[in-house]
This record gives structure tokens, sequence and C-alpha cells, in this order.
């Protein structure tokens, strides 16, 4: 059963709870990711998480506006995520919880079927917001660490992902360009 019914009670008396099942379908579903505070910065958790993606051939549009115009990992920085023309399947924010309030409404306009919050990142109010708008949201998880365990990538390096599977599975082909 691995991971299916993890539960996690945060201060805010929040439920989390996503089956493996909910987790693969965003991923599987999901080709465009609008990344909000996306760093320049090699050595930050958003870099090496849009870098994973990318090379999984998910196409990344980070939202920085301190940055705006410039590239990141190759890819347009836009200043906020309206800005962007294409249909954007996931929004990806790696904000804290506080900033959080202040992107909603761009989030809800954009219509996305997805809004992913990054671990340790929990708000109730998007959380609500989505949900009225028929968006699915995950919180307080990682879209990299997530499709690594779902797809076995973990395992490779001897970590027990709670899944056990006798095959490589892949939820999406590894990008090779």
């Amino acid at each position: 059963m691995g991971l299916i019914n993890k539960i996690i009670y945060m201060k805010n008396s929040i439920k989390l709870n996503y089956e493996d099942n909910y987790i693969r379908s965003i991923l599987d579903n999901t080709k465009t990711i609008a990344m909000i505070g996306l760093s320049p910065s090699w050595n930050r958790p958003s870099y090496f998480v849009a870098k994973y993606l990318i090379d999984r051939g998910y196409k990344i549009f980070p939202i920085n506006p301190k940055i705006s115009g410039k590239k990141i990992l190759g890819q347009y920085v836009y200043s906020k995520v309206s800005e962007i023309k294409e249909k954007i399947d996931m929004i990806d924010i790696f904000r804290k919880s506080a900033d959080i309030d202040q992107f909603s409404d761009e989030c809800i306009h954009a219509k996305p079927k997805f809004i992913w919050l990054q671990i340790g990142i929990i708000n109730k109010n998007l959380a609500i917001l989505a949900k009225k708008h028929k968006i699915k949201i995950v919180m307080n998880r990682c879209p990299k660490i997530e499709y690594s365990r779902l797809s076995g990538e973990l395992g490779w390096a001897g970590i027990n992902s709670g899944s056990m599977i006798n095959k490589r599975r892949i939820i999406r082909p590894i990008n090779t360009n």
C-alpha cells in the first residue's frame, strides 16, 4: 500500500491526505508548470526541482519579478503568471506560507488544473479557493520527490520509498535533449 494513506496534521489543523493515485494523476496530466519563486541560484531547491522536472519532459515557466526578462535553465523568466500566453497545467509555488495569499487571485485567474505548494507550505485560504474553482491542490509536498518516489527512481539510490515494484515505472520518459 505504500504511502497511500499518509495523513499529516499541521498546526493550523488542516488534514492533508493525498493518495498515491491522486498525486500520480496530477503528474501524469501535467505538461506545463509555472513555478512562482524559481531562483536562478543553482544551489536553491527551486532550481534543482525545475531542472529535474525539465529533464523529465515538463515545460517550465519561471516566475520571478526580480529577474524577469532573463533566463533560468534556458527558460524565459516572467514577472507574473498572467504574462504567459500558453495554457498552464500546474502552478508550483516556492514562496513561504505567509506570502501565498498575495498569489491566490493570480493563481485562480490563470485557471490551471492543479496548484502545488512545496514542502512546509500550507494555505487554507488558497485550498478553499482552489476547491471552489474545481482546481486540484497539493500542499506540503514536492513534485520532484513525489515523481521520483512514484516512478521508482528514489529506490535507485537505496531509499525505501514505501512502494514495492519489481520493474522500473516511469511516469514520463526522461528528456534526452
